[in-house]
Formats: structure tokens, C-alpha cells, sequence
């Protein structure tokens, strides 16, 4: 799971929670798979990303970003690399997802977040 699709995720479709996001981020493995830097793409996903998740996942993944979103982060090409690094290059393997409300643990297996409900979740 890039760490860019984790920046969607939420779990606000359990019963009772409100808001549900940013999910808990906890790594078990991680691999790194190198892509090419495109700052055009990066700098059209600022406005949708959650700055405090991606700065959480950063932490998680040993990356340093601002703790707010730089106003010039267009012009600044290091944080942009960061960024791209961050959301693209880093992939979860293994790891889980958990609810902020209610503790819920979604885990994460060969890349990919089971967040299926049971049904007296729904």
C-alpha cells in the first residue's frame, strides 16, 4: 500500500464514528520500489492532502517533513522529494490500520488493507 492511498483512507463507516481519520499507521514491513519524480504531480496533490497523516507517516517511515505545510512549498524542491519519496516510493507490505475512534485494527496484508466490516459494524 503506497502511503499516497493512505492519505484516503478513513474509517468513518463504522457505527458511531464521526470522523475517522487519520488512521494509526503501524509498519511491519515496508519495502522501498523507486519511481520517477514528477513534481507536477506532487504539487497538484498538496490541496488533498491530510498535511498532520502524511506527516505521521512520514515519522512512521523515518522521513523528516515540516510539521505544517510550507506556504512556498512549490518552490522548494527538497521538501517536494520528501514528498514524493514519502507518498510513492514507500510501499507497506505487512502492517495494520486502526481506527482513531473506536480502536478498530484493520491489518495489512502483501500490500493491501482489509477494511471489510463485520456486519454489526455497519
Amino acid at each position: 500500500m503506497k502511503l499516497l492511498t493512505y492519505n484516503f483512507l478513513t474509517s468513518k463507516c463504522i457505527r458511531g464514528v464521526k470522523v475517522g481519520h487519520p488512521l494509526k499507521l503501524n509498519i511491519v514491513e515496508k519495502k522501498i520500489v523507486n519511481a520517477d519524480f514528477n513534481s507536477e504531480f506532487i504539487t497538484r496533490m498538496l490541496p488533498r492532502l491530510d498535511w498532520g497523516a502524511i506527516c505521521m507517516a512520514a515519522t512512521n517511515v523515518g522521513s523528516d517533513i515540516p510539521a505544517s505545510m510550507p506556504s512556498d512549498i512549490q518552490n522548494d524542491a527538497e521538501t517536494l522529494q520528501k514528498l514524493h519519496h514519502i507518498l510513492l516510493e514507500v510501499d507497506v507490505v505487512e502492517g495494520t490500520l486502526e481506527c482513531p475512534e473506536t480502536g478498530r485494527i484493520f491489518p495489512i496484508n502483501n500490500g493491501v488493507p482489509n477494511m471489510l466490516l463485520n456486519e454489526d459494524e455497519v
